[in-house]
């Protein structure tokens, strides 16, 4: 008798503790033209006088948190993530809460910070296996994007991206700010067409090292970042 009780306060604390939990799911969608992007197999076209393919996109989102209104009122440990194009399963993030936390808006960055970076490489999402390290004087890249394009004159036409840098003043960790009102599910673009429309590709097809260039390239794309329309 005494065992049966202990069984039932244990599963009633269990099930009292799981009502007072919610998760919060958060989906990242690298878009062109507000469809999300296929990697390889799919040519896209800004005008009608370009192709342009996508091989890659990998992207660091860290310091994720939730405000209400101008008040802290949640931040991820140890927050971060490695969205892979490649791999659909890393595009979405899944934060539990207490169900009692209100917010309003999203907050994180787009790549890895200064403090992060000088740690030297880590492991997990940040283990230089997964090709976003390049070494321990520039640290992590925060977003990478390759692909090919028939207005690039580089060769087999292609463009590479490889956003990074965490000395002052490069630091190319770039926060974003997105108002979500008060919801369970985020979905969050990357309008990629929107990025390569303010560069020219037949000029601008290649970044691989941090610096002014990298920087003001990370700020372009942070900026356009927005929540997904249903």
């Amino acid at each position: 008798m005494k065992i049966a009780v202990f069984i039932i306060c244990i599963l009633s604390s269990q099930l009292s503790v799981a009502q007072n939990k919610k998760s919060i799911v958060i989906h990242f969608y690298p878009s062109f033209h507000h469809q999300n992007i296929q990697l390889e197999n799919t040519w896209y076209h800004l005008s009608a006088n370009d192709s342009i393919l996508f091989e890659t996109f990998k992207c660091y989102i860290s310091n994720i948190s939730f405000y209400q209104n101008d008040s802290l009122v949640f931040k991820e440990k140890n927050s971060y993530h490695l969205l892979d194009a490649s791999e659909v399963s890393t595009l979405q993030i899944t934060i539990p809460l207490n169900a009692s936390i209100a917010f309003n808006s999203l907050h994180f960055n787009i790549g890895i910070d200064s403090a992060t970076n000088t740690a030297g490489a880590l492991g997990g999402d940040m283990d230089p296996a997964k090709g976003m390290y390049w070494t321990w004087q520039s640290g992590y890249i925060n977003l990478k994007l390759e692909g090919k394009s028939n207005l690039c004159t580089t060769h087999k036409h292609e463009f590479n991206f490889h956003l990074g840098g965490y000395m002052f003043p490069y630091c190319a960790c770039q926060q974003v700010v997105l108002n979500t009102g008060e919801t369970d599910d985020i979905a969050i673009e990357f309008p990629v067409d929107k990025f390569l429309e303010k560069i020219d590709l037949s000029k601008q097809n290649s970044m691989m090292i941090p610096g002014k260039e990298a920087l003001e390239l990370s700020k372009t794309i942070a900026g356009l970042v927005i929540i997904q329309k249903h």
